[in-house]
């Protein structure tokens, strides 16, 4: 029986990774990205679709990237998927990447974001195949530290809130905890804009720990469709009880900025058609 292992990673690896070509200029992007998702997700959960224009001394018409979380699914999707018309009767050109994962990547990779990890979960798991519950979630900032500037007016605030949160796995027995602390330093004008900010510093840390949680965690999939789920065991896991100091652990700062999401360029590592 064949067996594949995923983790919550970005995957890197050439053998999950698909190109589409000959993509007629018919339809605009849009239209083709959604088109392609519609198909190659039928196949398994897919972390990266992108569709782009051929270069200019190529012919009119664009070229899709495909990653797929598992090196399977990639393998029945080209499989299935080369040489059909998968846009109207055009028949397009499937391949798997050619390109050598470098080394620096073939070790390990980014951990996923929270979309991405609700995606998979959910998709490999079912909505019902796992849970999670926080356990502690706080805030750590000092008294003074939170306090506005003398002088009455806008003041320079400091927020630091830390969670510990934990998986289930009711169908596996399996379970995984996550720890993360966020900081974020604001010009606080009024009480409204200190709640705001202390809300969403809540939703981020709690993220953040899910996603910890979810960096220890195998997909096992096996070639007859069924799915196990292992836990690794790291040196940062903790025991049930052992809560005291956790949130020291995985400490993140937080900034005005755009959320931390994986950028489709950070992971192609110069995928091109040739």
């Amino acid at each position: 029986m064949e067996v594949e292992v995923v983790d919550f990673r970005v995957p890197v690896e050439s053998n999950k990774t698909v190109l589409v070509w000959d993509i007629p200029p018919t339809h605009g992007e849009a239209h083709i990205h959604a088109q392609l998702h519609a198909v190659f997700s039928s196949f398994g959960p897919v972390y990266l679709l992108k569709v782009s224009p051929n270069a200019p001394l190529h012919p009119p018409g664009f070229y899709a990237l495909i990653k797929f979380f598992s090196a399977a699914h990639a393998a029945a999707a080209q499989r299935i998927t080369d040489g059909r018309p998968l846009l109207d009767d055009s028949p397009l050109k499937v391949k798997l990447s050619s390109k050598q994962t470098p080394h620096f990547l073939s070790g390990s990779s980014r951990v996923l974001s929270h979309a991405h990890c609700l995606e998979l979960a959910n998709h490999v798991l079912g909505f019902n195949g796992w849970t999670s519950d926080i356990i502690t979630l706080k805030k750590l900032t000092n008294e003074e530290e939170g306090e506005e500037e003398e002088g009455g007016g806008a003041g320079q605030r400091r927020l630091k809130f830390g969670c510990v949160l934990q998986l289930r796995f009711p169908h596996h027995g399996q379970t995984s905890r996550g720890a993360a602390v966020l900081e974020d330093c604001f010009t606080c004008t009024g009480p409204d804009v200190f709640l705001q900010r202390c809300c969403r510093l809540q939703r981020l840390v709690r993220e953040k720990a899910l996603v910890q949680a979810f960096s220890s965690v195998l997909l096992i999939l096996l070639g007859n469709g069924k799915v196990m789920v292992e836990v690794k065991q790291t040196p940062d896991q903790f025991l049930a009880d052992d809560t005291e100091g956790v949130l020291q652990v995985n400490e993140f700062s937080w900034t005005e900025g755009p959320a931390d999401e994986e950028e489709a360029d950070d992971a192609e590592w110069a995928l091109t058609v040739s």
